[in-house]
This record gives C-alpha cells, structure tokens and sequence, in this order.
C-alpha cells in the first residue's frame, strides 16, 4: 500500500508540470489584459494535434512537431488577440463571451479535421518505462517535466530581467501609467498571447506524449489551468508551479485511493477550498506582502 501511494505521488507531482504550463499561459494573459481566455485549453489541445499529424503522417517523434506545434498555436493565439482587442467597452465581460466562442469553434473545428476518436502516441521511445526504485513512469513523463521547470525559470527570468517582461508587468499593474512611461501596452498585450501560445505548444505536445487525447478535452483544461491560477494567487510564477502540483497530487491520489470517476470532482473541491480559505491564493498579493 505504501509503495501504491508513493507511486501516486510521483506520477501527480509528474502531471503537475504540465498543468503548470497550461495555467501559466492563463495566468498570464489574465495578469496583463484582466481577462480570463476560456479558448486557452483549446490551443493547447490544438497543439496536442499537431504532435499527432506529424507522428502519423511522417512517423516522427511526437516531440519534433513541437516548431509545427509553436507556429499554428502562435499564430492562432496572435489571431485571439486581434479579434479580443477589438473589444472596447465590458472588456472583461465581453472578452469571456468571445473567447467562449472561440473555444466552441476550435473544438468543432478540431472535431470536423481529426474526427473524435481517442488518439495517443505509439512512439515507443516516449513509453518506454524509466524506473527509480520502486517508481516508475514512461520516459516522456520526466522529460517533459524537466522541460515545464525550465521554460517556467526562463519566463521567470524573462519576466524580471528583461525589459518587456518589465513591461508586461507593468501593464498587469497599471495600463495607463505604463503607457505615460512610454509602454506600449497594445504590443504587450500581444506579447502575452504569444507566450501564452509557446507555452501551451509545449504543454500540447507533453500531454499527447504520454496521454490521450480527443476534442473534448480543450475545455477540461481550461477549468484545470483555471482552478491552478487560483490556487496560486495572481502573479507568482512558483506559486503556479506549486499549485499545478498540488492538482497533480490531489488528482492521482484520488485515482488510486478512490475513483478516477472523483478525479475532476476533487480538483473542484480544493478549488473551493482554497477559495473560501484563502481568497488571495496560496501566494497571492496578500500573502506576498505580510
């Protein structure tokens, strides 16, 4: 039993990367432009079929599509932006309604294009099994893992060294100020969205390597980047990382303790959880400041 458990934490604190990446995005968008972008899941379940052609067209590596995967997922998120940004009034209210309707379109369009069959990877260097110990898990799940860690220090870097990561800060804080400092916020914004889609390419591709997928799933992962960005608490980037993982966790113990029926139902509880505990999130401004 206790083997059981340990492997099941392994395997969550593993999923936890990706979702990390997929809330990443969100949180992001949502920092700068005070927008939740409901088509997010959408992109990255985009990005997770453009791993799939690949594979099944040329018979490459799932992980090669991954420049495919950046440009169609960047240049559908550049698109989002335009269509967001031609929002002038109830911004916040309006941009849910559009990019609801955006995700509804994707997933059809993902529907009409490759059917709603289940698809996954047959590569067999991706599911070749690593083992440590008495864990154990497919060679894609580590590796991709190890990639959210570092693309997350990169945009922690990016963020506080950088100058338009500077900016992008400076926009989630104050617009108008930032645009007297000579910010221009529209080409922020854009920026936003373009990282956004870099992440969710990676985080597409991570979750066709060692998962399934199939056109539903777009809005799933929107719930789950959603529900990590509030456990986190707005603009800390460990805070998401930590987040993510605590969802991976909840997620595999309750497969292998329970049901995997209970799998998006305990997600949801410790939403409320922590919603009604700690509004701010675990590393929220609140938190940050005392």
């Amino acid at each position: 039993m206790n083997e059981l458990i340990l492997q099941a934490v392994y395997s969550g604190l593993l999923q936890g990367g990706s979702y990390a990446l997929i809330a990443l995005g969100l949180a992001l968008v949502f920092g700068t432009m005070k927008i939740i972008n409901l088509a997010h899941g959408e992109l990255v379940l985009l990005a997770a079929y453009v791993a799939y052609t690949v594979e099944s067209s040329f018979g490459w590596n799932p992980a090669l599509a991954i420049p495919v995967a950046l440009v169609v997922v960047c240049l559908s998120a550049v698109i989002m932006y335009f269509l967001v940004d031609l929002i002038k009034t109830d911004r916040e209210l309006n941009s849910l309604i559009l990019t609801y309707g955006i995700g509804v379109i994707l997933t059809n369009a993902i529907l009409l294009v490759w059917s709603a069959d289940i698809r996954s990877t047959s590569s067999s260097w991706l599911q070749e099994a690593i083992v440590i110990g008495p864990l154990y898990s497919m060679r894609s799940e580590p590796l991709f893992f190890l990639v959210s860690v570092l693309l997350m220090g990169a945009l922690w870097w990016w963020l506080s060294r950088s100058w338009y990561g500077r900016a992008v800060r400076a926009v989630a804080g104050n617009r108008d100020a930032a645009r007297l400092m000579g910010i221009n916020p529209r080409r922020t914004e854009l920026i936003s969205f373009v990282i956004a889609g870099i992440l969710a390419s990676f985080a597409g591709v991570a979750i066709y390597s060692y998962g399934v997928i199939q056109p539903s799933l777009g809005h799933v992962l929107t719930i789950k980047a959603f529900v990590i960005t509030v456990l986190a608490g707005i603009g800390s980037i460990p805070g998401v990382l930590v987040g993510a993982v605590l969802l991976g966790l909840a997620e595999a113990l309750t497969i292998t303790l329970a049901s995997s029926a209970l799998q998006e139902l305990v997600g949801m509880l410790l939403f409320l959880l922590v919603l009604f505990v700690l509004p701010n999130g675990l590393f929220g401004a609140a938190r940050r400041r005392g």
